[in-house]
């Protein structure tokens, strides 16, 4: 872990460097400017402990990739979190290299459970209440959605979609009611677009994840990964993440941004970039 924190400082110094320099190869005014795509996929992120955020941010830079960042303000290897003011400079760049942006929750809070249509059973898994089982009513819900908005739209000058992704995909139909009701709309994934950076590194090996993610990914999947993950000790990324943008590419797939989603195009047609 030390070695990649000592390579992340390098690195995040390096992405500000490139987002200057080769930003405008694929963006203007921040607006991914990618060909016409017939075999979509669409690649996010959620957040995670950032030791690889650095490695990442040049893979999707070099290769021309536009990406959703889903954040949550989690526990991290360096610095005071995610969303905290030593990660702000990495958002910014993601910024300025036309990337997107949305809430995961502040607090990384996991649905648990129905209380009723507005009340719900809720386990944050980083914060102050950590751990903690709570009972929220969905303007709690919401108040959390909209704190790491608000955060992201401090650090990168651009304000986030109208969406987000529930902790763990974890959802219920009275909880995605409630927050539509206040201006958030869910996003998943794919069932192949589960790229297994979460699983373990002696049961899913890299080349297992990767040689998986070819085979079974179609066009329109939704892809998910993190920003590093504790429990895992051979990183997902670079290490899949590149191999894999090229052989995408290579089975004639093209990487495109969630405003292009049919089913999310519409909801973002007027979200400015």
């Amino acid at each position: 872990m030390r070695l990649v924190s000592k390579l992340g400082k390098k690195c995040l110094g390096w992405g500000l460097l490139a987002s200057v320099i080769t930003s405008s190869a694929w963006a203007v005014n921040g607006v991914p400017t990618t060909p016409q795509c017939k075999k979509p996929v669409y690649l996010t992120f959620d957040t995670g402990h950032m030791g690889v955020a650095p490695l990442i941010s040049q893979v999707l830079q070099k290769h021309q990739v536009p990406v959703t960042y889903f954040a949550a303000h989690e526990k991290t290897q360096e610095g005071d979190g995610t969303l905290g003011q030593h990660w702000a400079p990495w958002w910014k760049a993601q910024a300025a290299n036309g990337h997107d942006f949305a809430s995961h929750t502040y607090d990384h809070a996991y649905w648990r459970a129905d209380i009723d249509s507005q009340n719900f059973k809720i386990r944050p898994s980083a914060g102050e209440q950590n751990g903690q089982n709570l009972n929220w009513h969905a303007a709690d819900y919401c108040a959390n959605l909209k704190k790491a908005s608000d955060r992201l739209e401090a650090m990168t000058g651009r304000k986030p979609l109208p969406l987000f992704r529930a902790p763990g995909g974890k959802t219920s139909p009275a909880l995605l009611k409630a927050v539509k009701d206040c201006g958030y709309t869910h996003v998943g994934w794919s069932p192949a677009g589960f790229l297994g950076d979460e699983l373990s590194s002696q049961t899913h090996p890299n080349q297992k994840l990767l040689a998986s993610a070819l085979k079974n990914i179609r066009s329109g999947d939704i892809l998910m990964a993190h920003l590093g993950i504790w429990s895992r000790q051979d990183p997902w990324a670079p290490a899949v993440l590149e191999p894999l943008v090229l052989g995408l590419k290579e089975k004639g797939f093209c990487f495109a941004s969630l405003r292009q989603h049919p089913q999310y195009s519409k909801l973002l047609a007027d979200v400015p970039h």
